[in-house]
């Protein structure tokens, strides 16, 4: 009996053992010292790590739209004109004012009345703050590549949105050249 009883106690001190080196290695991890002595770890988000571009993971966290993503046709009637946008992307507004966005990437097309301020199809690039994340209270810097498309007395603007170090280039591309007056 007393055999059985030190055999117990010998299997706990075990799995207690074992158990307190896997709770220990859990805590750890795996972190380095940053610039300024702080702890960083690999799981940062990437706009911690300035001056580096994102990781893939990162990429696709803030944005980065895949090679594979499928896109379909908005055509807007009333506004008179169609374009190409992500499948999936959340669409708000209608008419001369409409907004698809996924995560911090936005496409957005304004029609008014007038005529183009820039040539015809040029792209500009301006940076701002992407609006305040809901939950973390965040917000990210964007790069936002702009074009106007004029008919007939009426421009359409066309604001494509994405956080700085995701690479959008192919797809904005393919979004920019897909616009039609209609």
């Amino acid at each position: 009996m007393e055999a059985k009883v030190k055999k117990r106690a010998a299997i706990a001190i075990v799995l207690i053992l074992a158990l307190g080196a896997l709770v220990a290695g859990c805590g750890s991890g795996s972190s380095a010292e940053g610039p300024r002595g702080e702890a960083s770890t690999e799981a940062e988000a990437p706009e911690a790590k300035e001056g580096k571009a994102p990781s893939e993971a990162e990429s696709a966290a803030t944005g980065d739209i895949p090679d594979n993503q499928a896109f379909l046709t908005y055509t807007d009637k009333p506004a008179g004109y169609s374009i190409r946008y992500p499948e999936g992307w959340a669409r708000t507004g209608n008419g001369n004012d409409v907004t698809f966005k996924e995560k911090a990437n936005v496409v957005h097309v304004v029609v008014r009345s007038g005529s183009a301020r820039a040539k015809e199809g040029e792209k500009t690039t301006t940076t701002r703050r992407s609006a305040p994340d809901p939950v973390t209270g965040k917000s990210l810097p964007l790069i936002v590549d702009t074009y106007e498309f004029a008919k007939g007395g009426k421009v359409a603007v066309l604001e494509l949105s994405t956080p700085e170090g995701v690479d959008n280039v192919d797809a904005y591309r393919m979004i920019s050249e897909s616009f039609r007056w209609r």
